[in-house]
Protein backbone atom coordinates (compact mmCIF):
# COMPACT_ATOMS: atom_id res chain seq x y z
CA UNK A 1 0.00 0.00 0.00
CA UNK A 2 2.84 2.37 0.92
CA UNK A 3 4.58 1.53 -2.36
CA UNK A 4 1.42 2.34 -4.33
CA UNK A 5 1.03 5.72 -2.58
CA UNK A 6 4.67 6.52 -3.26
CA UNK A 7 4.23 5.78 -6.99
CA UNK A 8 1.13 8.01 -7.18
CA UNK A 9 2.98 10.85 -5.43
CA UNK A 10 5.94 10.61 -7.79
CA UNK A 11 3.57 10.61 -10.79
CA UNK A 12 1.80 13.76 -9.59
CA UNK A 13 5.11 15.54 -8.91
CA UNK A 14 6.57 14.58 -12.30
CA UNK A 15 3.40 15.67 -14.12
CA UNK A 16 3.53 19.03 -12.35
CA UNK A 17 7.12 19.61 -13.39
CA UNK A 18 6.44 18.69 -17.02
CA UNK A 19 3.30 20.80 -17.26
CA UNK A 20 5.09 23.73 -15.63
CA UNK A 21 8.10 23.58 -17.98
CA UNK A 22 8.35 26.61 -20.33
CA UNK A 23 8.00 24.43 -23.39
CA UNK A 24 4.64 23.18 -22.24
CA UNK A 25 1.51 24.20 -24.13
CA UNK A 26 -0.30 24.84 -20.84
CA UNK A 27 -1.35 28.45 -20.02
CA UNK A 28 1.26 30.07 -17.81
CA UNK A 29 0.25 31.77 -14.57
CA UNK A 30 -0.05 35.53 -15.04
CA UNK A 31 2.99 37.65 -14.25
CA UNK A 32 2.72 39.83 -11.15
CA UNK A 33 1.17 43.18 -12.10
CA UNK A 34 2.94 46.38 -11.07
CA UNK A 35 1.31 48.26 -8.26
CA UNK A 36 -0.66 51.32 -9.35
CA UNK A 37 1.22 54.58 -9.23
CA UNK A 38 0.49 56.41 -5.98
CA UNK A 39 -1.63 59.52 -6.34
CA UNK A 40 0.64 62.53 -6.10
CA UNK A 41 0.09 64.38 -2.87
CA UNK A 42 -0.43 68.10 -3.28
CA UNK A 43 2.48 70.22 -2.13
CA UNK A 44 1.81 72.03 1.14
CA UNK A 45 2.85 75.26 2.77
CA UNK A 46 2.03 75.92 6.43
CA UNK A 47 2.99 79.47 7.41
CA UNK A 48 2.40 81.03 10.82
CA UNK A 49 2.96 84.72 11.51
CA UNK A 50 3.89 85.43 15.13
CA UNK A 51 3.11 89.12 15.43
CA UNK A 52 3.96 91.61 18.15
CA UNK A 53 0.82 93.71 18.65
CA UNK A 54 2.09 96.13 21.29
CA UNK A 55 1.65 99.88 20.87
CA UNK A 56 4.81 100.56 18.91
CA UNK A 57 3.85 98.11 16.15
CA UNK A 58 0.91 100.06 14.69
CA UNK A 59 2.60 100.93 11.40
CA UNK A 60 3.82 97.43 10.68
CA UNK A 61 0.49 95.85 11.63
CA UNK A 62 -1.21 98.13 9.12
CA UNK A 63 1.35 97.13 6.49
CA UNK A 64 0.58 93.47 7.20
CA UNK A 65 -3.14 94.13 6.80
CA UNK A 66 -2.54 95.75 3.42
CA UNK A 67 -0.12 93.14 2.15
CA UNK A 68 -1.32 89.79 3.51
CA UNK A 69 -3.13 88.96 0.25
CA UNK A 70 -0.11 89.72 -1.91
CA UNK A 71 2.04 87.74 0.53
CA UNK A 72 -0.38 84.80 0.23
CA UNK A 73 -0.41 85.13 -3.57
CA UNK A 74 3.38 85.13 -3.67
CA UNK A 75 3.63 82.08 -1.41
CA UNK A 76 1.03 80.18 -3.43
CA UNK A 77 2.58 81.02 -6.82
CA UNK A 78 5.02 78.10 -6.60
CA UNK A 79 5.06 75.17 -8.98
CA UNK A 80 3.55 72.76 -8.32
CA UNK A 81 0.73 74.91 -6.91
CA UNK A 82 0.67 74.19 -3.17
CA UNK A 83 -2.15 74.01 -0.68
CA UNK A 84 -1.53 77.11 1.42
CA UNK A 85 -2.58 77.39 5.06
CA UNK A 86 -1.84 80.45 7.15
CA UNK A 87 -2.07 80.93 10.90
CA UNK A 88 -1.51 83.80 13.32
CA UNK A 89 -0.22 84.19 16.85
CA UNK A 90 -0.58 87.71 18.22
CA UNK A 91 1.35 88.52 21.37
CA UNK A 92 1.95 91.28 23.88
CA UNK A 93 3.18 90.73 27.43
CA UNK A 94 1.95 89.77 30.86
CA UNK A 95 -0.22 92.48 32.33
CA UNK A 96 -1.65 93.50 28.94
CA UNK A 97 -5.13 92.64 27.63
CA UNK A 98 -3.74 89.30 26.46
CA UNK A 99 -0.42 87.54 26.33
CA UNK A 100 -1.13 85.54 23.18
CA UNK A 101 -4.05 85.04 20.81
CA UNK A 102 -3.87 82.03 18.51
CA UNK A 103 -5.58 81.60 15.13
CA UNK A 104 -4.91 78.08 13.85
CA UNK A 105 -3.72 77.19 10.36
CA UNK A 106 -6.48 77.33 7.77
CA UNK A 107 -7.08 77.57 4.05
CA UNK A 108 -9.88 80.02 4.88
CA UNK A 109 -7.83 83.17 4.44
CA UNK A 110 -10.95 85.36 4.63
CA UNK A 111 -11.42 84.33 8.26
CA UNK A 112 -7.70 84.74 8.92
CA UNK A 113 -7.81 88.23 7.40
CA UNK A 114 -10.74 89.27 9.59
CA UNK A 115 -8.77 88.06 12.60
CA UNK A 116 -5.81 90.14 11.48
CA UNK A 117 -8.08 93.15 11.02
CA UNK A 118 -9.11 92.84 14.68
CA UNK A 119 -5.53 93.26 15.87
CA UNK A 120 -4.82 96.76 17.11
CA UNK A 121 -1.47 97.91 18.43
CA UNK A 122 -1.73 98.52 22.18
CA UNK A 123 -0.06 97.64 25.46
CA UNK A 124 3.61 96.96 26.02
CA UNK A 125 5.78 99.81 27.22
CA UNK A 126 8.49 97.95 29.14
CA UNK A 127 10.31 96.92 25.93
CA UNK A 128 10.88 93.13 26.28
CA UNK A 129 7.75 91.20 25.31
CA UNK A 130 6.32 87.66 25.65
CA UNK A 131 8.25 86.30 22.67
CA UNK A 132 8.95 82.98 24.38
CA UNK A 133 5.28 82.30 25.05
CA UNK A 134 4.33 83.32 21.52
CA UNK A 135 6.89 80.99 19.96
CA UNK A 136 5.81 78.19 22.31
CA UNK A 137 2.19 78.60 21.20
CA UNK A 138 3.23 78.72 17.55
CA UNK A 139 5.03 75.39 17.86
CA UNK A 140 2.70 73.58 20.27
CA UNK A 141 -0.82 75.00 19.77
CA UNK A 142 -0.86 75.09 15.98
CA UNK A 143 -2.11 72.09 13.97
CA UNK A 144 0.96 71.64 11.80
CA UNK A 145 0.75 69.11 8.98
CA UNK A 146 2.46 65.79 9.61
CA UNK A 147 3.66 65.71 5.98
CA UNK A 148 7.46 65.59 6.15
CA UNK A 149 7.70 67.04 2.64
CA UNK A 150 5.75 70.19 3.48
CA UNK A 151 7.28 73.63 3.83
CA UNK A 152 6.54 74.57 7.44
CA UNK A 153 7.61 78.03 8.49
CA UNK A 154 7.20 80.62 11.25
CA UNK A 155 7.75 84.34 10.73
CA UNK A 156 8.40 86.11 14.04
CA UNK A 157 7.66 89.82 13.61
CA UNK A 158 8.41 92.40 16.29
CA UNK A 159 10.55 95.23 17.58
CA UNK A 160 11.43 94.06 21.10
CA UNK A 161 13.46 91.12 22.46
CA UNK A 162 11.97 88.32 24.57
CA UNK A 163 11.37 88.55 28.29
CA UNK A 164 13.92 86.15 29.78
CA UNK A 165 13.29 86.59 33.51
CA UNK A 166 9.91 84.82 33.80
CA UNK A 167 10.73 81.67 35.80
CA UNK A 168 7.74 79.66 34.60
CA UNK A 169 7.98 79.91 30.81
CA UNK A 170 9.98 77.84 28.33
CA UNK A 171 12.87 79.78 26.83
CA UNK A 172 13.30 80.10 23.08
CA UNK A 173 16.40 77.83 22.67
CA UNK A 174 14.39 74.85 23.94
CA UNK A 175 11.34 75.82 21.86
CA UNK A 176 13.42 76.14 18.70
CA UNK A 177 14.99 72.74 19.27
CA UNK A 178 11.51 71.21 19.19
CA UNK A 179 10.62 73.24 16.10
CA UNK A 180 13.65 71.94 14.22
CA UNK A 181 12.81 68.35 15.24
CA UNK A 182 9.35 68.86 13.71
CA UNK A 183 10.72 70.35 10.50
CA UNK A 184 9.51 73.89 11.24
CA UNK A 185 11.79 76.73 10.14
CA UNK A 186 11.76 79.99 12.09
CA UNK A 187 12.54 83.32 10.42
CA UNK A 188 12.66 86.67 12.18
CA UNK A 189 11.57 90.07 10.92
CA UNK A 190 12.79 92.97 13.03
CA UNK A 191 10.80 96.18 12.95
CA UNK A 192 13.16 99.08 13.55
CA UNK A 193 16.82 98.72 14.46
CA UNK A 194 17.22 98.34 18.22
CA UNK A 195 20.52 96.50 18.91
CA UNK A 196 19.07 94.24 21.64
CA UNK A 197 16.30 93.09 19.32
CA UNK A 198 18.70 92.61 16.44
CA UNK A 199 20.91 90.36 18.58
CA UNK A 200 17.96 88.27 19.82
CA UNK A 201 16.34 88.01 16.39
CA UNK A 202 19.57 86.87 14.74
CA UNK A 203 20.07 84.24 17.43
CA UNK A 204 16.48 82.99 17.14
CA UNK A 205 16.78 82.73 13.34
CA UNK A 206 20.09 80.88 13.62
CA UNK A 207 18.68 78.37 16.12
CA UNK A 208 15.50 78.06 14.06
CA UNK A 209 17.31 77.30 10.80
CA UNK A 210 15.90 80.44 9.21
CA UNK A 211 16.85 83.93 8.12
CA UNK A 212 16.70 87.28 9.86
CA UNK A 213 15.90 90.56 8.14
CA UNK A 214 14.76 94.05 9.03
CA UNK A 215 12.04 96.43 7.91
CA UNK A 216 11.14 99.94 9.04
CA UNK A 217 8.53 100.47 11.75
CA UNK A 218 6.05 101.18 8.94
CA UNK A 219 6.86 97.90 7.17
CA UNK A 220 8.17 99.70 4.07
CA UNK A 221 4.81 98.91 2.49
CA UNK A 222 4.57 99.07 -1.30
CA UNK A 223 1.29 100.62 -2.41
CA UNK A 224 0.57 101.10 -6.10
CA UNK A 225 -2.80 102.29 -7.36
CA UNK A 226 -3.62 101.33 -10.93
CA UNK A 227 -6.38 102.25 -13.43
CA UNK A 228 -7.63 98.65 -13.22
CA UNK A 229 -8.29 98.45 -9.49
CA UNK A 230 -11.91 99.61 -9.36
CA UNK A 231 -13.00 97.11 -12.00
CA UNK A 232 -11.08 94.25 -10.37
CA UNK A 233 -12.71 94.98 -6.99
CA UNK A 234 -16.16 95.10 -8.62
CA UNK A 235 -15.59 91.82 -10.47
CA UNK A 236 -14.29 90.23 -7.28
CA UNK A 237 -17.56 91.06 -5.54
CA UNK A 238 -19.51 89.54 -8.44
CA UNK A 239 -17.29 86.45 -8.34
CA UNK A 240 -18.19 85.92 -4.69
CA UNK A 241 -21.86 86.00 -5.68
CA UNK A 242 -21.45 82.98 -8.00
CA UNK A 243 -20.73 80.68 -5.05
CA UNK A 244 -23.48 78.24 -4.09
CA UNK A 245 -22.50 76.60 -0.83
CA UNK A 246 -24.28 73.35 0.01
CA UNK A 247 -24.29 70.54 2.55
CA UNK A 248 -25.84 69.78 5.92
CA UNK A 249 -27.66 72.53 7.77
CA UNK A 250 -24.74 72.86 10.17
CA UNK A 251 -22.29 73.07 7.28
CA UNK A 252 -24.39 75.63 5.44
CA UNK A 253 -24.62 77.76 8.58
CA UNK A 254 -20.83 77.78 8.80
CA UNK A 255 -20.51 78.66 5.12
CA UNK A 256 -23.09 81.42 5.52
CA UNK A 257 -20.72 83.00 8.02
CA UNK A 258 -17.95 82.76 5.44
CA UNK A 259 -20.17 84.52 2.88
CA UNK A 260 -20.92 87.21 5.47
CA UNK A 261 -17.19 87.59 6.09
CA UNK A 262 -16.63 88.09 2.37
CA UNK A 263 -19.27 90.81 2.32
CA UNK A 264 -17.72 92.46 5.38
CA UNK A 265 -14.30 92.44 3.76
CA UNK A 266 -15.78 94.11 0.70
CA UNK A 267 -17.41 96.81 2.85
CA UNK A 268 -14.63 97.57 5.29
CA UNK A 269 -11.22 97.02 3.68
CA UNK A 270 -9.22 99.33 1.46
CA UNK A 271 -9.43 99.19 -2.31
CA UNK A 272 -5.91 97.79 -2.47
CA UNK A 273 -6.75 94.92 -0.12
CA UNK A 274 -9.95 94.11 -2.04
CA UNK A 275 -8.04 94.03 -5.31
CA UNK A 276 -5.36 91.69 -3.96
CA UNK A 277 -7.97 89.41 -2.39
CA UNK A 278 -9.94 89.28 -5.64
CA UNK A 279 -6.91 88.38 -7.73
CA UNK A 280 -5.93 85.70 -5.22
CA UNK A 281 -9.42 84.14 -5.24
CA UNK A 282 -9.57 84.17 -9.05
CA UNK A 283 -6.31 82.22 -9.28
CA UNK A 284 -5.76 78.49 -8.84
CA UNK A 285 -3.81 79.28 -5.68
CA UNK A 286 -6.90 80.84 -4.08
CA UNK A 287 -9.29 78.01 -4.91
CA UNK A 288 -9.41 76.58 -1.38
CA UNK A 289 -10.23 79.96 0.15
CA UNK A 290 -12.77 80.82 -2.54
CA UNK A 291 -14.65 77.50 -2.75
CA UNK A 292 -14.25 76.25 0.83
CA UNK A 293 -14.59 72.69 -0.49
CA UNK A 294 -18.38 72.99 -0.62
CA UNK A 295 -19.35 74.90 -3.75
CA UNK A 296 -22.13 73.26 -5.75
CA UNK A 297 -21.12 74.98 -9.00
CA UNK A 298 -17.59 73.58 -8.94
CA UNK A 299 -18.52 70.15 -7.61
CA UNK A 300 -21.24 69.64 -10.22
CA UNK A 301 -18.91 70.79 -13.01
CA UNK A 302 -16.24 68.28 -11.97
CA UNK A 303 -18.69 65.42 -11.44
CA UNK A 304 -18.10 65.22 -7.71
CA UNK A 305 -21.81 65.39 -6.92
CA UNK A 306 -25.11 64.38 -8.50
CA UNK A 307 -27.62 67.14 -7.84
CA UNK A 308 -30.55 64.74 -8.21
CA UNK A 309 -29.25 62.68 -5.28
CA UNK A 310 -29.07 65.65 -2.89
CA UNK A 311 -31.81 66.27 -0.35
CA UNK A 312 -33.54 69.62 -0.70
CA UNK A 313 -32.32 70.56 2.79
CA UNK A 314 -28.72 70.14 1.58
CA UNK A 315 -29.17 72.50 -1.36
CA UNK A 316 -28.46 76.23 -1.18
CA UNK A 317 -31.71 78.13 -0.65
CA UNK A 318 -31.81 79.79 -4.12
CA UNK A 319 -31.51 76.38 -5.78
CA UNK A 320 -33.85 74.51 -3.43
CA UNK A 321 -36.57 77.07 -4.21
CA UNK A 322 -36.52 76.12 -7.91
CA UNK A 323 -38.38 73.28 -9.60
CA UNK A 324 -36.12 70.20 -9.92
CA UNK A 325 -35.89 70.56 -13.71
CA UNK A 326 -34.70 74.18 -13.42
CA UNK A 327 -31.95 73.60 -10.86
CA UNK A 328 -29.26 72.31 -13.19
CA UNK A 329 -29.82 75.21 -15.59
CA UNK A 330 -29.40 77.73 -12.78
CA UNK A 331 -26.15 76.13 -11.65
CA UNK A 332 -24.81 76.01 -15.20
CA UNK A 333 -25.60 79.71 -15.60
CA UNK A 334 -23.63 80.45 -12.44
CA UNK A 335 -20.73 78.39 -13.80
CA UNK A 336 -20.80 80.25 -17.10
CA UNK A 337 -20.85 83.61 -15.32
CA UNK A 338 -17.94 82.55 -13.12
CA UNK A 339 -15.87 81.54 -16.14
CA UNK A 340 -16.49 84.93 -17.76
CA UNK A 341 -15.51 86.79 -14.59
CA UNK A 342 -12.35 84.76 -14.06
CA UNK A 343 -11.28 85.27 -17.68
CA UNK A 344 -11.76 89.03 -17.45
CA UNK A 345 -9.96 89.19 -14.11
CA UNK A 346 -7.02 87.26 -15.59
CA UNK A 347 -6.76 89.87 -18.35
CA UNK A 348 -6.89 92.71 -15.84
CA UNK A 349 -4.38 90.97 -13.57
CA UNK A 350 -1.83 90.90 -16.39
CA UNK A 351 -2.42 94.55 -17.28
CA UNK A 352 -2.17 95.51 -13.62
CA UNK A 353 1.04 93.51 -13.17
CA UNK A 354 2.69 95.33 -16.08
CA UNK A 355 1.56 98.69 -14.69
CA UNK A 356 2.87 97.89 -11.19
CA UNK A 357 6.23 96.66 -12.48
CA UNK A 358 6.67 99.81 -14.57
CA UNK A 359 5.84 101.96 -11.55
CA UNK A 360 8.16 100.09 -9.19
CA UNK A 361 11.10 100.40 -11.58
CA UNK A 362 10.98 104.12 -10.88
CA UNK A 363 10.99 103.72 -7.09
CA UNK A 364 13.80 103.20 -4.64
CA UNK A 365 13.72 100.85 -1.67
CA UNK A 366 11.38 98.25 -3.16
CA UNK A 367 13.74 95.42 -2.24
CA UNK A 368 13.56 96.38 1.46
CA UNK A 369 9.76 96.13 1.70
CA UNK A 370 8.15 93.51 3.94
CA UNK A 371 6.56 91.53 1.10
CA UNK A 372 9.68 91.63 -1.11
CA UNK A 373 11.96 90.30 1.62
CA UNK A 374 9.42 87.67 2.64
CA UNK A 375 9.21 86.45 -0.94
CA UNK A 376 12.97 86.07 -1.25
CA UNK A 377 13.14 84.03 1.96
CA UNK A 378 10.20 81.84 0.97
CA UNK A 379 11.61 81.26 -2.51
CA UNK A 380 14.95 80.05 -1.15
CA UNK A 381 13.57 77.88 1.66
CA UNK A 382 10.68 76.33 -0.27
CA UNK A 383 13.07 75.26 -3.04
CA UNK A 384 14.53 72.69 -0.65
CA UNK A 385 11.02 71.16 -0.48
CA UNK A 386 10.71 70.94 -4.27
CA UNK A 387 8.70 74.14 -4.75
CA UNK A 388 9.93 76.46 -7.48
CA UNK A 389 9.11 80.15 -7.86
CA UNK A 390 9.51 82.20 -10.99
CA UNK A 391 9.20 85.92 -11.50
CA UNK A 392 8.67 88.46 -8.74
CA UNK A 393 6.42 88.72 -5.75
CA UNK A 394 2.82 89.87 -6.10
CA UNK A 395 1.87 93.45 -5.26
Amino acid sequence: MKTRLLIIALFVLTTGIVLGYPGSSQVQPPLPQPLPEPVAQKARIDAVFVLDTTGSMGGLIQAAKENIWSIASSMASAQPTPELRIGLVAFRDRGDDYVTRVFDLSTDLDAMYLELMSFQANGGGDFPEAVNEALHDAVHRISWTQDDGAYKVIFLVGDAPPQMHYPDDVKYPEILKVARERGILVNTIQAGDHPATRHAWEQIAALGGGESFRVSMQGDAIAVTTPFDEEIARLSRQLDETRLFYGSQERQASLARKAEASAELDRTTTLGARVKRGLFNASSAGEANFLAGADLVDDLHHGRVDIDSLEDSHLPAPIAALAPEARRDAIEQAASRRTELQARMAELAEERREHVEATLRERDGVESSLDSQLFEVVKAQAATMGLQYEGKEAH
